[in-house]
C-alpha cells in the first residue's frame, strides 16, 4: 500500500480530505483533539442536550488517544501521545462524525463498514499512526491549548485540544469513498481460506 504525501492543516475542508485516497500519507499542522470511549459519550450527550461543546470539532482531526500528560509551568507537558485501538469507539463513531462535523480520525488497527459509510456520506478519512511511538507523536505536539473535563474523566479519557506540527506519517486506510483497506483485506483473507479449504476437501483422503 502506497501512495501520495500530503501536509495539510486544520480545519480540514471538504475539498482537502476528498482528494485523499487510501495509501497516502498525510503530516497533519494545525488542532486536534484527544477522545477515547468516555470522551465520545460526553461530547455526544452535550450536543444532544443542546449545551455549545467548549470547542468547535467541525474541520478537526479527532485522535483516538489516552495522553500521558503532566504539569509543567502552570500549564501542561504531553509526555507520550500512542494511539488507542480504534474499534473500541466504532459503536459510535458514525454519529460522531455527522454530529461533530470532523474530517479526520486518527488512530491505530482500522474501523468497520458503520465507520467508513459514515465518511463516505460526511466526508472525512481515517488515517493510522504507528503504535507504540507515542514518544515520537509527543514531538509534534507544539502545545496543550485546553483539557476538557478533566476532573470527570481523568487525564487519559479526558478531551486534549491540542497544537501540533508535522504529525505523521498518517497512512489513509479509509478515504472518502468508503473504501476501507482493513476491510478489504479481511475479505481477501477469508476468501482465501475459503478456496484453501475447498481444495483440501476435494483431495482425497488415502
Amino acid at each position: 500500500m502506497s501512495g501520495r504525501e500530503y501536509r495539510l492543516r486544520t480545519p480540514l475542508s471538504v475539498g482537502d480530505v476528498e482528494r485523499l485516497r487510501v495509501g497516502d500519507i498525510v503530516y497533519l499542522s494545525g488542532l486536534i483533539f484527544t477522545a477515547r470511549d468516555e470522551a465520545h459519550k460526553k461530547i455526544l450527550e452535550e450536543i444532544e442536550s443542546g449545551r455549545e461543546l467548549p470547542f468547535n470539532p467541525e474541520g478537526l482531526a479527532l485522535y483516538h488517544c489516552g495522553p500521558v500528560a503532566r504539569r509543567l509551568d502552570g500549564g501542561w507537558e504531553i509526555i507520550a501521545a500512542g494511539p488507542t485501538t480504534s474499534m473500541r469507539m466504532e459503536s459510535v463513531e458514525a454519529e460522531f462524525i455527522e454530529k461533530t462535523g470532523v474530517r479526520m480520525i486518527i488512530g491505530k488497527g482500522g474501523m468497520g463498514e458503520r465507520t467508513a459509510d459514515a465518511m463516505r456520506r460526511h466526508k472525512a478519512v481515517y488515517t493510522v499512526f504507528t503504535g507504540g511511538a507515542g514518544a515520537l507523536a509527543a514531538e509534534a505536539i507544539k502545545r496543550v491549548i485546553d483539557v476538557y473535563w478533566l476532573e470527570e474523566l481523568g487525564i487519559p479519557e479526558a478531551v486534549w485540544l491540542l497544537e501540533v506540527e508535522d504529525f505523521g506519517p498518517l497512512i489513509v486506510t479509509i478515504d472518502t469513498t468508503g473504501r476501507n483497506y482493513y476491510e478489504g483485506r479481511r475479505r481477501e483473507v477469508l476468501r482465501r481460506a475459503e478456496e484453501v479449504i475447498s481444495e483440501l476437501a476435494s483431495k482425497k483422503l488415502p
